[in-house]
């Protein structure tokens, strides 16, 4: 908050916490709030310093921790690229004039080990990284959390649009309330044990909704713009990102057609992602897309929009959330991109490797990213997902399905 709020300010806040739901005990910790102590990971954004708030409004024993993962120039001083300059002194900011402790971690090695030295490999590697995912699984839920633990929290809480519900069987994860906003996609990683300890208390809110509590509250970041890039990659070049960690990736090669024609040449496999259209520089008559990336041989692979239809893809490092082992044959909906709406599909486990098998296809599909499993009974949970290690292409003429990443 910039400055005390005046009596009818703070009596708007006080009802608009009650109307959406956040007064009182939001956490559902019960007895007296101020006995639970609880980490909130702060990113300097509207949404981590509205949690913040609102836990601190609510008598919990708040302690905000953001951490400091990158240092790079020109990102420093842009604002919602979380984790950097200006981001921690927003953070910083808002728990110093709310009155509650807060405390910057350097975590620049790790995530740099754990989270840029990946992305840049899995582009090495032909394939697609997700860094935001990765982020979460190591850094934020791994690290963090055991450092939350550290200090004596009973949770922590974090800002992001999901929901945690107890089930019958202990907590599920759910789809958030805004479905532009919701994080399920991000955060099919968590684990049971973790899940047990975090809370996200914004999961059943509207954008809209946590706006209007940032500017209720007077805090500085109430019209702060949502982050659109990967945080340390500045203005999305993520090209530069990779060839200054591995000097050389952008090695020149051939631009293949599926039916084995050299259509042209291309500077650098880094530079194009599964399903891409744009940037080939090459004109055949119809539109041609990236159907495939083979770093190896540094060929990029085109053809038709058929050409990308997915039957199967094959996946590795699952997180399974159900109640109960997951059996071949078992129906599931499946995401393979953050924007898309999950789709019917059914789980093939073979000696304890999983494939997803699509029941109508899926096109662009890219190793590398994640496949996240949803109730087929019950779209909002999340049954956990895995890591798209390769795909298997439909039938689009005569002969068997083809192996295409």
């Amino acid at each position: 908050m910039t400055k005390p709020l005046p009596g009818d300010a703070l009596a708007r806040a006080d009802d608009l916490l009650a109307q959406f739901g956040l007064a009182d005990d939001p956490l559902g910790l019960g007895g007296n709030p101020a006995d639970h102590r609880v980490v909130v990971a702060m990113s300097g954004g509207v949404d981590s310093s509205v949690t913040a708030v609102i836990l601190h409004r609510a008598g919990y024993d708040v302690v905000g921790v953001t951490l400091q993962l990158y240092d790079h120039g020109a990102a420093i001083k842009k604002k919602g690229a979380c984790c950097a300059g200006q981001d921690i002194y927003d953070a910083k900011r808002i728990a110093e004039e709310g009155g509650f402790p807060h405390y910057v971690l350097d975590y620049e090695s790790r995530f740099r080990e754990s989270v840029i030295e990946e992305f840049a490999d899995t582009y090495l590697a032909g394939a697609t990284p997700i860094p935001c995912v990765r982020c979460n699984q190591t850094v934020k839920f791994a690290d963090l959390l055991e450092t939350a633990q550290q200090l004596g929290a009973v949770c922590m809480a974090t800002g992001h649009y999901i929901q945690r519900v107890d089930g019958p069987n202990g907590p599920e994860l759910r789809r958030a309330a805004d479905a532009g906003k919701d994080q399920s996609y991000f955060l099919f990683a968590t684990t049971a044990e973790q899940l047990d300890y975090l809370r996200f208390p914004l999961g059943h809110l509207e954008k809209d909704q946590t706006r209007q509590l940032a500017e209720a509250f007077g805090l500085i970041v109430a019209d702060k713009p949502d982050s659109q890039d990967i945080c340390f990659v500045p203005e999305g070049r993520y090209v530069d990102i990779v060839e200054k960690i591995r000097p050389g990736a952008s090695a020149p090669g051939d631009i293949v057609h599926v039916d084995g024609r050299v259509l042209g040449q291309h500077d650098g496999v880094i530079r194009y992602t599964v399903g891409q259209r744009r940037g080939l520089r090459i004109a055949l008559g119809d539109p041609l897309y990236v159907v495939r990336l083979d770093a190896p041989k540094r060929q990029v692979i085109v053809g038709p929009r058929e050409a990308l239809a997915i039957a199967q893809i094959r996946l590795k490092e699952i997180n399974w959330l159900g109640d109960a082992p997951m059996v071949d044959g078992q129906p599931v909906r499946v995401k393979v991109r953050s924007t898309r709406p999950p789709v019917p599909a059914s789980l093939m486990v073979e000696q304890g490797l999983v494939s997803v098998v699509f029941t109508e296809g899926e096109n662009g599909v890219a190793p590398g990213q994640a496949c996240v499993f949803y109730s087929p009974d019950d779209e909002s949970r999340v049954l956990g997902g895995g890591w798209i290690a390769s795909t298997t292409g439909q039938d689009v003429s005569p002969g068997a399905h083809r192996l295409i990443g």
